[in-house]
């Protein structure tokens, strides 16, 4: 008897051990596990609950700041039962940093316990739920999540530690305490430590790990000087700092022995007085900028050069055509015309580009500032937007027809004087119609420009305008180039009119994009407003052809009066429709063969042993439509999918969708398209922009 008596209390205590850490979440990266510090609940009613990470050789994952590249992981814990409570922010135990590639990335490696405080509430046991994410990263990153259950039991007594106490303790042992230190920063970026302990005998080795993101250059060297009562580490501030803030973050002091001592710091500019923190406790704000794949020095350049080199591509994306196709009878126009027209013609078509694209770019660096996840080509998730542009193509259509004439200077045309404005605008539309397509080497320069100094960002997209513009320039500043190109003559007028058929070619694409975006009630509406703006546009036309003929006022005044009047009721249609309840048709729900991307998914079938290939893509990305008709919707193509055992996940961001957008930017991409493919139980391999059969076949072979 007293044998069973013995063998029910160890499987109570082994249960009692097993409780305190929770079943595991395992990719093939990493094991996740939520773990507390006792395996009772005690009438003190309070716990140490932890995610606890166990990283694979060669992964790593971030601190609160993450660093150049990364993002914060997040935990959020609630009890319920007997005992109920909210779980606090987590306590972040010091980094190791990484430099790579002129990156610095803060991380943890091996293995990590991130602990919050929890104070219940009640008495009895608790059962604890818990949904946690984090980001794994080697050569490639990869966002992971987890939701975790945990059953504890009362306890007529305190709860004395449990099985993992011995992590917190681990975990503690990493925290920074506060400093007794003195600590100021000059607006030039010397950080002072003063006080008694500090000297060269006692500080051999000292760096900075601020707690923000984007107030330091973080890969940039930090040089010592230490003597007697005084340390000073020589920052980098980056221009997007503000200099009038405290300086948050922690020191590392190094001794001669190899011994670590992490101390949390508020450094005041010079002039405010000093003080010492408590250890970091709390994550960056929702929408806080981590600083993620921001470049340094030497690296700008190379982030400008892409987006020169990426804008000077997206003239050969199927997306510009349409109004590349109108700088053609600007071209040809240039024949005839002397050098400072063509000067000019070039000067503010240039403008037209380079304003558009600095304005894009502000507004999605703002957006970025404000916790939003907007990528490149963001607009065209509006259908307010598709439909707006599609009309506005469609005026276009008509004017080149000669329906109507625009005055002000004709688009796409040369004309002294007039012409400027319609240069102005023939750039600001070829940016439009371009941001659905992604050229290579626009990828790098995005994530830069969205996650560096604001500064920094508009002069990427300026970067990527004056490569759109580039060909236009080249052409007008060389000597004899447009002089050498046809004479103008009767042959312009009819290259004009059929220069309207590819804007029409694409309001037809715009319309199964909104279709896609709203249903086909919101199509029967756009399609309306096509019929009613070719309307406005006809009238209007006529009121031009009879002030020119017969120069009738009043006339004219009622054919422009209608114009405007078909013009706002297209308005208001437009923004009644979009009030109204979407059914959007789900692009790519009824292929074969394809399954819907989802980080649940893509995790199963990698556990699985399968191979995975991923499409990232929208209905207006026409780069993404033309690499699936050319390079993955293609017999040799299939065939080589079905004859490996591929599974085919497509990701449709042609609304916005959170889980993608995140995605992308785990892997440093802010746009559409995106391929990766994962062979079995091995990384990511990323494909090019632009496929073709080959790539892709020659990619899932190796």
């Amino acid at each position: 008897m007293s044998a069973l008596l013995l063998a029910g209390f160890l499987g109570l205590g082994s249960a009692a051990a097993l409780a305190a850490e929770s079943a595991p979440v395992t990719s093939a990266n990493d094991t996740a596990t939520l773990v507390t510090d006792r395996d009772a609940v005690g009438p003190d009613r309070h716990l140490r609950v932890g995610l606890r990470l166990q990283l694979k050789p060669g992964w790593h994952t971030y601190w609160i700041n993450p660093g150049d590249a990364g993002d914060t992981p997040t935990l959020d814990v609630t009890a319920d039962g007997g005992a109920t409570g909210k779980g606090g922010s987590i306590h972040w135990p010091v980094p190791v940093r990484i430099s790579e590639g002129g990156l610095m990335s803060y991380a943890y490696v091996n293995e990590v316990t991130l602990p919050e405080d929890l104070v219940l509430k009640g008495s009895g046991g608790t059962t604890l739920h818990a949904h946690g994410e984090w980001l794994v990263c080697a050569q490639v990153c990869i966002p992971e999540s987890g939701d975790f259950t945990l059953t504890l039991p009362a306890a007529a007594q305190d709860a004395p530690e449990g099985a993992q106490a011995a992590l917190f303790h681990k975990a503690d042992a990493a925290m920074p305490v506060a400093s007794p230190f003195a600590a100021s920063v000059s607006a030039d970026g010397v950080l002072m430590l003063s006080g008694k302990g500090l000297s060269a005998a006692s500080v051999s080795q000292a760096w900075f790990l601020p707690q923000d993101g984007g107030v330091i250059d973080q890969v940039a060297d930090q040089k010592l000087h230490v003597s007697d009562g005084q340390l000073t580490l020589g920052l980098k501030f980056l221009k997007s700092a503000h200099r009038d803030r405290p300086l948050v973050g922690v020191v590392v002091l190094k001794d001669a022995a190899g011994q670590e001592s992490p101390l949390q710091i508020e450094a005041r500019p010079v002039g405010g007085a000093a003080v010492a923190v408590a250890p970091v406790q709390t994550a960056s704000a929702p929408g806080q900028v981590s600083g993620a794949d921001v470049p340094t020095g030497a690296g700008w350049l190379r982030v400008l050069l892409f987006a020169f080199v990426g804008g000077l591509i997206l003239n050969l994306m199927p997306c510009v055509f349409p109004v590349l196709a109108m700088k053609a009878l600007s071209l040809a126009k240039m024949g005839g015309a002397g050098r400072g027209v063509q000067l000019q013609s070039a000067l503010f078509y240039t403008l037209g580009v380079t304003g558009a694209f600095a304005a894009l770019g502000i507004v999605m660096i703002g957006l970025r500032l404000a916790g939003s996840a907007a990528g490149w080509g963001f607009q065209f998730q509006s259908p307010g937007f598709v439909v707006a542009v599609c009309w506005l193509l469609f005026l276009m259509g008509l004017n080149l027809l000669g329906v109507f004439e625009v005055s002000a200077g004709r688009l796409g045309q040369v004309q002294t004087g007039s012409g400027r404005g319609g240069d102005m605008m023939t750039g600001l539309l070829a940016v439009i119609v371009a941001t659905p397509c992604t050229a290579p080497f626009m990828g790098v320069a995005i994530a830069g420009a969205l996650g560096g100094p604001p500064v920094m960002g508009v002069l990427v997209f300026l970067a990527m305008g004056l490569g759109l513009a580039f060909p236009y320039i080249l052409v007008a500043g060389l000597p004899g180039v447009a002089s050498r190109m046809p004479k103008p003559g009767a042959w312009m007028g009819i290259l004009k009119q059929v220069l309207a058929f590819p804007l029409f070619a694409t309001c037809v694409w715009l319309l199964w994009v909104a279709a896609i975006q709203r249903g086909v009630t919101f199509v029967a509406l756009t399609a309306g407003g096509v019929v009613l703006l070719g309307f406005a546009g006809w009238i209007y036309g006529v009121g031009q052809r009879r002030s020119m003929l017969e120069g009738g006022r009043g006339t004219v005044a009622f054919c422009r009066v209608v114009a405007v009047l078909c013009v706002v009721v297209c308005g208001a249609a437009l923004a009644q429709g979009l009030r109204a309840a979407p059914a959007p048709v789900a692009a790519g729900a009824v292929e074969a063969g394809v399954e819907p991307f989802s980080e649940a998914r893509l995790a199963e079938l990698r556990a699985q042993g399968k191979p995975v290939f991923i499409d990232m893509t929208a209905s207006w990305c026409i780069t993404c439509m033309v690499n699936e008709r050319v390079a993955l919707d293609v017999p040799s193509v299939q065939e080589a999918f079905r004859s490996r055992g591929i599974v085919f996940l497509k990701g449709d961001w042609t609304n916005r969708n959170a889980a993608i957008g995140a995605f992308l930017k785990a892997h440093g991409r802010d746009g559409v398209p995106f391929y990766i493919y994962y062979a079995p139980h091995q990384e990511g391999v990323v494909l090019p922009q632009i496929l073709t059969p080959g790539i892709v076949i020659s990619t899932i072979g190796k």
